[in-house]
């Protein structure tokens, strides 16, 4: 039984002080001030099925709901709420929920990203390949996608409840704390 010197590592070699991808995410805050919109021309906050999922989800991981809203699937007044919750400072994430699909009234996805200031492409990319795993083909019609405005990360995402938890639990809890602690840099 002797000691080992060295490393055997078939990576990337990390040199001394750089930090772990577990070690970056524990930096992040812990408690994060969030913003929920649901885009639908049909929901109501009573009805808001997906909305209330995200709800549970974030508050679950200790994260608090400061903002949230129900709004007609039309880029004007998506535009406006983002650009009025763009002001308060102490949101952290916005997370958006419906209006990412390719139908005449699916244009959530162009107020969104008409603001972003940076845009997380692996967001929508990998949101889409977890998707094609889960209800196959069909996933190339979603729209999801995620960036920066204003300080703060916005992603949106379909609001069917599956893939709502799907980005959720696979996506956006996990990376959460990491991205706004990396905004806050």
């Amino acid at each position: 039984m002797g000691t080992q010197h060295g490393s055997h590592s078939h990576g990337p070699s990390h040199s001394q002080g750089s930090a772990s991808s577990a070690e970056h995410k524990a930096r992040g805050p812990s408690t994060i001030s969030c913003g929920i919109i649901t885009c639908s021309d049909t929901r109501t906050p009573d009805t808001d099925k997906s909305g209330q999922l995200i709800r549970e989800l974030l508050t679950s991981q200790g994260h608090c709901i400061d903002a949230y809203h129900v709004v007609k699937d039309e880029p004007t007044e998506v535009q406006l709420l983002l650009q009025e919750l763009g002001t308060h400072h102490s949101l952290g994430a916005i997370i958006i929920n419906g209006g990412t699909g390719i139908s005449q009234r699916d244009s959530t996805f162009e107020a969104v990203d008409g603001l972003l200031e940076k845009h997380l492409v692996g967001f929508g990319e990998i949101f889409r390949y977890l998707s094609y795993k889960d209800i196959g083909s069909s996933a190339i019609l979603s729209r999801a996608t995620a960036g920066l405005y204003r300080g703060k990360v916005i992603f949106s995402i379909p609001g069917s409840s599956g893939a709502v938890r799907l980005a959720m639990e696979s996506l956006i809890i996990p990376e959460l704390p990491h991205i706004v602690g990396e905004m806050q840099k």
